[in-house]
Order: structure tokens, then sequence, then C-alpha cells
């Protein structure tokens, strides 16, 4: 009965400074089909709109997206593709609704144009693009040594994956939640996981949040692009219920990112900064996934 409990879907989002909006219009639109008995059925499918983002008077992508936190996705968008340092000085993000634009302005005006040449497509949902050096700006970062408690872990999974979300409403969509400890803050949602780790990038740089002590979890695969994002940013975690790529491993054993993968109930598997891990909870007193695959060892 206690499993049970913990596998109930909780209503009370109170406890995020921002949670999914499962509920809102302007996010899905209802259609009408017919199922595998011809039956006629009405759902909510996501809806996808683009959004066009400049820095200053530069051009830089057009983005296809669900359309909610169009400045946060602009702002972490070009901090993550190193076209916004720390230090830059931003006077305006302004944002127009009717033609979809967002116009993100800093005190020194910067032009982009060989960066915008080298464009590299990702493995991202609805396709992530990044431009220039995949690597850039990685050879120097140095991520915080900081620990993470398996209690810790395992309480946000169940907390996350029981959370009303806008994938539970209508699904073809990705969530990344920003964590501290066992509580999640934040929660995005996009047709594209890339976006959604954009939007987290864009709240802490536009609310001046620090990166030290966070973790980021991710319902998408464990990419050499989220890698790279995460470490981007300066979180020193990165989990998610799904697996891994070869390049995502590598990248993060380079910078020294702990990858945690195939969370799913009981099961977890670190492939990357292990040394961070508190491992202060016991497996076996953990609610198991229903939803688990029969075969043992299967890709997640």
């Amino acid at each position: 009965m206690e499993k049970e409990r913990q596998l109930a879907r909780i209503d009370d989002t109170s406890a995020y400074l921002i949670a999914p909006s499962p509920h809102a219009s302007r996010l899905t639109r209802g259609v009408q089909g017919t199922d595998q008995d011809g039956k006629t059925v009405a759902l909510n499918v996501v809806e996808e709109r683009p959004l066009t983002i400049y820095l200053n008077a530069q051009e830089i992508v057009t983005a296809m997206t669900i359309g909610d936190y169009p400045e946060y996705l602009a702002l972490g968008f070009l901090r993550n593709q190193g076209m916004l340092k720390a230090g830059d000085d931003i006077t305006g993000v302004d944002y127009d609704e009717e033609i979809e634009t967002v116009v993100v302005r800093t005190k020194t005006h910067t032009t982009f144009e060989e960066k915008l040449k080298k464009k590299t497509r990702t493995s991202g949902c609805a396709v992530g693009t990044v431009f220039g050096d995949m690597m850039e700006g990685l050879e120097g970062i140095t991520l915080p040594a900081t620990s993470v408690r398996t209690s810790d872990l395992y309480k946000l999974a169940a907390t996350i994956n029981r959370t009303p979300s806008l994938y539970l409403e209508a699904g073809a969509i990705h969530g990344t939640v920003l964590c501290q400890q066992d509580r999640p803050l934040v929660y995005m949602e996009d047709v594209g996981r890339h976006n959604a780790v954009d939007k987290i990038a864009g709240w802490m740089l536009s609310e001046k949040v620090p990166a030290d002590d966070k973790v980021l979890y991710t319902t998408g695969r464990l990419t050499s692009e989220m890698v790279i994002k995460t470490s981007m940013m300066g979180i020193p975690v990165l989990a998610s219920r799904s697996g891994f790529t070869a390049w995502g491993v590598e990248i993060a054993q380079q910078v020294g990112l702990t990858l945690i993968g195939r969370m799913k109930g009981q099961r977890f598997v670190c492939l990357s900064g292990e040394d961070r891990l508190i491992r202060d909870a016991d497996p076996s007193k953990i609610a198991d996934d229903p939803r688990k695959s029969g075969r043992k060892g299967a890709a997640q």
C-alpha cells in the first residue's frame, strides 16, 4: 500500500517555482480522429510555433517551440551557444507575440556571421541546432566538486514523474527540471529537449541563480548536446529516465559531469562522475517502476 501511495499522481505543485501548465489552452489544440475500431476520438495535441530569435540587430535562428516562456528560451539558447557571455550587460529582452519574435539586446553589439556559417544539426527532437564548434567553450570548464545523495535522486524522480504535465496531458513532448537536493524547482517542457533545457538556462541567467548545487533532470536521452549544454550551464549532475549515447558519455567523462541514466524505480546507471554519489538509500525500499521492461538489461 505504501508503494502504491508513492506511485500515486500528485496534484500540489506549489513547491515548484515554475510548474508545468498542462491545461493552458494556447499550448494544445483539440482534434478529432478515429481509433483502431473506427470510433471517433477526441484528444488534445501539442501546438508547434515558430519563434525567431535576434541578438541585437542579428537574426540568429527560428526555433519550433510550444510558445511558452519565449524570453527564457531566447536567453538560454544564446547563452548555451556562447553568444551571450557571463559578463555581458543585457539591456532588454523584447517579445513580440504578433510576429513570434524575441530580440535580446546587449550594451555591446556583437556580430556572429562566422559562427552562423557553421551549423550542426543535433539528435534533439524538433531538430536541435548548434552553431560553431560543438566543443567550443568546454576546454576551460571545471564543474563544482559537490555531492548528490541517492535518496534525493530517488525522491526527485518520484516527484517529477508524478507531477501533472503537458506530457501526461497530450504527449509528444519532453521535460527538463532544475533541482536542488530533493526539491524540483523549475519544470520546463517543449517539443525538443534542447528547447526545454534552454528555457532552464534562460531562467537561471535572468534570475542570477547559481548552478553549483543543482541537478538537471531530463525525460529525454543523454546525448552529446544535453551533456554539453548542462556543462556550459555549470550544473554538475545530469540525470534521466532514458539512456545514453556514446559521445554523450565520453564528453561527460572529459568534463567531469556526473551522468546518471535509465533511472526508473529502484534502478539507475551512473557512467560518469561516480565520485559525487553518496549512496545513502536502500534500493530495495524504493517503489519499483511498474512500467519497466520485462527483458533484463533491455535498452531504454
